[in-house]
C-alpha cells in the first residue's frame, strides 16, 4: 500500500488542478511519489485533451511582448472566454509573447509544455495560434497597440514606419486597430479578389439600371470605395479614423509603413 496522506492528495490537486480520485489514484500508482504522481496526472490528462483536440479553439488572448527594437504579438487559443481571461492564461499568453520577442519565433517551442499542463488544469483545448515578429530596420520606428477587454488582451498590432517618428506610428497603429485593413496596398489583394468584387459591381450597377456607357467608371468608383473600406480596406487608402478626410497615406507624408501586423480574437 502506497504511503501518503490526505494532506498529499490536497497538494496534489492544487499542483495539477485534478480531481480528489483522480490524485489518489495516481499516487497509489505512484508509490506515493509526489513528482511521479504529477507526471502521472499529466500522461492521463493529456490522453483525454487528446479527445478534446477536435473542439473549436474560438476564443483566446493576444499578448504584446517588446524588446530592444523588436515587437512581438502571440496569440494562446481557447474554448471559451471564461479560460480566456483567467490569469494563468494571461500570464501564459504574456510570457510567450516577451519570449518571442527575446529569442525569436522558435523559441515558444520552450514553453510547450506549460501549454499542455494549462489543457490539463484548465480541461479545454488550448493551442498556440498566431505568432508574429518585427525586428525593426536600423533607423525604423516600431510601435504596437493593445486593446484589452475583459482582462485580456483581444486586439493587438504591430507596424513598423520609415522615416517617421513615434507619435506616428502610434497613430497608424491605433487606426490599424480600429480599421482592420486587410493589405497595405490594394495591389497586395489577390487578383481574384479583385475581379469578384468588380464582377459584383458591374451586376450591381446594371440591376441598378446604370447606363451601359457609365458602367466603367461607375465600377471603378466602387471598387475604389471596396479599397477604401473599414474593416478591410488598403490601409494606405484608409480613412483616418479620428479625420476620415486624411487618407493614411497623406497622414504618412513623407514616411513610410514598412510592414504591419494584426492579430484580433475571433478571426
Amino acid at each position: 500500500m502506497a504511503a501518503f496522506t490526505a494532506k498529499d492528495v490536497q497538494r496534489l490537486r492544487q499542483h495539477t488542478g485534478a480531481g480528489m480520485m483522480d490524485a489518489k489514484q495516481a499516487l497509489t500508482d505512484a508509490d506515493g511519489d509526489f513528482d511521479a504522481a504529477a507526471k502521472l496526472l499529466q500522461e492521463r490528462g493529456l490522453a483525454s485533451t487528446a479527445k478534446r483536440s477536435g473542439r473549436e479553439s474560438g476564443d483566446g488572448a493576444v499578448a504584446v511582448g517588446v524588446a530592444d527594437g523588436v515587437a512581438a504579438l502571440v496569440e494562446l487559443r481557447c474554448e471559451t472566454d471564461f479560460v480566456a481571461k483567467s490569469a494563468d492564461f494571461v500570464n501564459l499568453a504574456q510570457d510567450l509573447a516577451d519570449l518571442v520577442a527575446a529569442k525569436g519565433e522558435d523559441a515558444v517551442a520552450e514553453r510547450a509544455g506549460e501549454i499542455d499542463s494549462l489543457k490539463v488544469s484548465l480541461k479545454e483545448n488550448i493551442q498556440l495560434g498566431r505568432v508574429v515578429r518585427f525586428e525593426a530596420a536600423p533607423g525604423n520606428v516600431l510601435d504596437t497597440y493593445l486593446h484589452v477587454q475583459q482582462d485580456r488582451g483581444v486586439n493587438a498590432v504591430a507596424v513598423e514606419l520609415e522615416g517617421g517618428g513615434k507619435e506616428l506610428a502610434h497613430d497608424i497603429a491605433l487606426h490599424i486597430a480600429f480599421a482592420r485593413p486587410a493589405h497595405l496596398t490594394r495591389d497586395e489583394f489577390p487578383p481574384d479578389v479583385v475581379e469578384e468584387q468588380r464582377a459584383l459591381f458591374e451586376t450591381m450597377s446594371r440591376n441598378e439600371g446604370k447606363p451601359e456607357q457609365a458602367l466603367p467608371k461607375i465600377v471603378e468608383g466602387r471598387l475604389s470605395g471596396f479599397f477604401k473600406a473599414t474593416p478591410g480596406g488598403a490601409l494606405l487608402e484608409q480613412g483616418f479614423s479620428r479625420d476620415d478626410k486624411t487618407s493614411i497615406q497623406q497622414l504618412l507624408g513623407s514616411a513610410r509603413v514598412v510592414r504591419f501586423a494584426q492579430i484580433v480574437i475571433g478571426e
